[in-house]
């Protein structure tokens, strides 16, 4: 898949086992080239989590080249169709409930790019400043608070587990992922990540990490945040920005 688009994209990945893990279930894509990254996190406390994200990440890695940025998403919801039944397969064979991963992918085309996820990993979005969840969790504590509305937010958090995934490739006969498309603007940075960073690292420090917008320097400093805070699971990051060669390059302090 190549990637057709005027402006330059840049990227950098990083992921660790944790502290307290012995075995990194993590997955990450990292193909600025062509407009494809990506991070899956095999399910915890399932077997083989390694093998359900590295079928992921190897699936979407495969795909053709699309002649748009919605061909480009539904060739990945084929993909990960596959890997679903594969994996639901080999779960049988092996005698255990569940080989799964989540996902979340990110396309650029053109001066476009496309999200497409299942469960908790994410996608932010740093935008003149300011940081941005694009993707929305598949866990308990997202449908408890669908259900309860406004009010009940902090009754949903103090009794959903927001480690309970709700959808995952290979969690059952089908998979729903969830896709969404937004215009990429001079200097956007983008970042992937599994729930090893979300969870114990709070969006402030993110924003924080992100604003230089050095790719390799704020994977870096996401990974030793995340450890910093006890490093309990794997932790992957995939940081990407975009930058109009041609565009105005002044910019206001935002101290001033």
């Amino acid at each position: 898949m190549a990637c057709d688009t005027d402006l330059r994209w840049t990227s950098a990945a990083r992921t660790d086992v944790g502290l307290v893990r012995i075995r990194n279930e993590d997955a990450c894509l990292d193909r600025p080239a062509r407009g494809l990254w990506a991070v899956a996190d095999g399910m915890g406390g399932h077997a083989f989590g390694d093998l359900a994200s590295g079928a992921v990440v190897a699936a979407l890695d495969g795909l053709p080249d699309p002649a748009s940025l919605a061909g480009c998403v539904e060739a990945a919801r084929a993909r990960l169709e596959a890997v679903n039944a594969a994996l639901r397969a080999d779960a049988r064979v092996r005698g255990v409930p569940v080989i799964g991963s989540t996902v979340v992918a990110l396309f650029a085309r053109g001066g476009e790019a496309a999200c497409l996820w299942a469960g908790d990993s994410r996608l932010y979005l740093l935008r003149q400043g300011r940081l941005q969840q694009l993707t929305r969790d598949h866990s308990q504590l997202e449908a408890l608070r669908d259900s309860l509305g406004d009010s009940g937010a902090e009754r949903a958090a103090a009794t959903a587990s927001p480690n309970m995934i709700t959808r995952a490739v290979g969690a059952a006969d089908t998979i729903d992922v969830d896709a969404t498309t937004l215009p990429v603007r001079d200097g956007d940075v983008f970042l992937l990540c599994s729930d090893g960073l979300s969870t114990p690292v709070d969006e402030a420090a993110i924003a924080t990490a992100l604003a230089p917008g050095d790719c390799d320097r704020a994977a870096r400093d996401l990974v030793a945040l995340a450890l910093a805070h006890g490093g309990r699971d794997n932790v992957t990051v995939v940081v990407v920005r975009a930058d109009d060669p041609s565009g105005d390059k002044t910019v206001l302090n935002p101290a001033l």
